[in-house]
């Protein structure tokens, strides 16, 4: 039975399209969809097609404002309406979840954070905190409704986002990604949570996810769209698998069933070459990837529209330009050992303690593990962004060559770009430039480094992002900014390179490229930490694996080879810190 007071909300897109300002090419063009109210539909298709695009205009939360008298506006075409009225003028029916979390954490604790939406929409004082309470419970988050946003996880802020907009009870629930940086109890509590609350209200439902098969026991139907165009195919999801199997994965949707074998990415035979440097050599085959001109004619795939290209790739034909970089470490040399290592967020918040590691030149590292136990900490730390909490971090002499001191946090940050390359979890907090060009242009120009626009050009096509060379990097898809970030950190070619989620946003075909990538510097003696929860990853990586929880890091190692990580029989990480739920009177306002 639905929840009294909750009605299922009717989207229409008629013709709709939306092109961003300073863009030539229309994100998303001439889409005709219905949703009926209380239908559960995903929409699908590759990274850049423009679905985040069709969820913000749901949700009235695009950006700019179109102006026909200005060529440079952003503009938009045909119209989009929610129970038959523009969406900006019934807010309150819609509640969105984007790709970014931080995007959503308004508020300074967890409870007025959830809170936020439902006091906005006039709920009363007191239904509101018995909202927060369940929509808290629901996602699987035990915490005091005064723990400050600050302290929480990339993982835990999305779960944090999706109580806030459970807690709203809206007509239409719109989740863009929503399980994009969670781990797999992670993706269970919110797959849950919103299979509950569809069941309480009965609300529509309109998702967007990669990886489809999260989904598809809870959606009627699925609707793929084309870049730059229209809907492709729509129909209940067992049909369109069926019927357009081959277009789905030409498009770069990860179809149940396609995982990647064991050390896929990896060469075997290595050959010596410098570290960060992308291979060229017959005898170490490149894995980077740039998209076809294109490729019309193969069976089931979907024709690029004039304003994209085509979302197939293929090998680069030669490697990126050669230069001086610092010489290659001979493989499974350590270039950053930990001992005893304790992490921490800020001055208070001890997260891990007692790590023991080694990051090894020419191997990747994964360090997985639950939300909220100091992976994305970790991470920082080894890439010299936070000091140790205790015990020692350093740089081998490898590594650290010339510098006064092994402790990279210590380090200028003109040695540490040269010498430790870091993506972070939210991609936007590290850009500095106008357009994706120079963005990628910046690092090596700082550095002093040579060839500066071949190696640019080169980036470009080996991420996708050609026909974003000219575009604002912060009016990217959340799967575009994560690859120009990877790309810029790529540029400098430093022997370490430390990514927090590199693989969040990518449909298949971006994500082949991006791992891919990875596992050429790799061969070529680059040494690579990913923070992750992507098993894809791990596996064809070939990956070392340090495992952080609540109560210990215990290391596995991949095929081929020594362990990258080890942790003493004492070592753990602190438990997310807990309180106990204040009484709503006790709650500060």
């Amino acid at each position: 039975m639905s929840t009294p007071g909750v009605h299922p909300a009717r989207i229409a897109f008629d013709d709709w399209g939306w092109r961003y300002a300073d863009r030539d090419a229309w994100a998303v063009r001439g889409v005709d969809l219905v949703v009926e109210p209380g239908e559960r539909v995903a929409i699908v298709g590759p990274s850049g097609a423009g679905k985040s695009t069709l969820l913000r205009a749901v949700a009235a939360v695009l950006p700019d404002e179109p102006d026909p008298e200005d060529d440079t506006a952003a503009a938009a075409q045909g119209t989009v309406l929610v129970d038959g009225a523009a969406p900006e003028s019934v807010r309150g029916r819609v509640g969105l979840v984007m790709q970014d979390p931080e995007a959503h954490t308004v508020m300074s604790r967890v409870g007025d954070d959830v809170a936020f939406g439902c006091e906005n929409t006039g709920v009363p004082r007191g239904e509101t905190w018995e909202r927060v309470r369940s929509a808290l419970d629901v996602v699987g988050l035990d915490l005091a409704l005064d723990r400050s946003t600050t302290m929480l996880s990339g993982g835990q802020r999305q779960r944090l986002a999706l109580a806030g907009v459970l807690a709203m009870r809206p007509g239409a629930l719109v989740l863009d990604e929503p399980c994009a940086n969670l781990d797999p109890a992670g993706v269970t509590q919110v797959h849950d949570a919103v299979e509950a609350l569809l069941a309480d209200t009965g609300a529509t439902l309109l998702v967007v996810e990669h990886r489809i098969g999260t989904w598809l026991d809870l959606v009627d139907r699925l609707v793929l769209l084309e870049p730059g165009g229209g809907v492709v195919a729509d129909g209940p999801p067992a049909e369109v698998l069926a019927a357009h199997g081959a277009a789905l994965t030409a498009a770069g949707v990860w179809v149940p069933g396609a995982e990647p074998a064991r050390g896929s990415a990896r060469t075997p035979a290595r050959t010596p070459g410098r570290a960060g440097e992308m291979p060229g050599s017959a005898a170490t085959p490149t894995r980077a990837f740039r998209p076809l001109e294109s490729a019309p004619g193969r069976a089931g795939e979907i024709p690029a529209s004039a304003d994209a290209p085509a979302r197939a790739f293929r090998p680069l034909a030669e490697g990126g330009p050669q230069d001086e970089g610092a010489p290659r470490e001979a493989p499974d040399a350590a270039l950053l050992v930990a001992e005893r290592l304790g992490t921490a967020r800020g001055k208070r918040q001890r997260v891990g303690s007692g790590i023991d590691l080694r990051v090894r030149a020419g191997r990747v590292l994964a360090i997985t593990g639950p939300n909220g136990v100091g992976k994305s900490t970790l991470g920082l730390t080894l890439a010299g962004l936070l000091r140790p909490a205790d015990g020692t971090l350093r740089a081998t002499e490898a590594l650290s060559t010339t510098t006064a001191t092994t402790a990279p946090h210590a380090w200028s940050s003109r040695e540490l770009a040269a010498r430790i390359g870091t993506v972070f979890q939210d991609p936007e907090h590290q850009f500095v430039a106008r357009t994706v060009r120079e963005e990628l242009a910046a690092g090596p120009r700082a550095l002093g480094m040579p060839d500066t626009d071949q190696r640019v050009d080169e980036l470009l096509d080996a991420f996708g992002l050609r026909h974003l060379a000219d575009a604002n990097p912060f009016t990217l898809s959340g799967g575009e900014a994560r690859r120009l970030a990877i790309g810029t950190v790529v540029a400098t070619r430093p022997p370490v390179i430390v990514l927090d989620e590199p693989t969040s946003g990518q449909d298949r075909a971006t994500w082949q490229a991006v791992v891919d990538r990875l596992g050429a510097l790799a061969d070529a003696g680059t040494a690579v930490v990913a923070v992750t929860h992507d098993r894809d990853l791990v596996r064809a990586l070939d990956a070392d694996e340090l495992v952080l929880s609540a109560t210990g890091a215990t290391s596995a190692t991949g095929a081929t080879g020594a362990t990258s990580a080890t942790s003493a029989t004492s070592a753990t990480t602190a438990p997310t810190a807990t309180a106990p739920t204040r009484p709503r009177s006790e709650v500060p306002r």
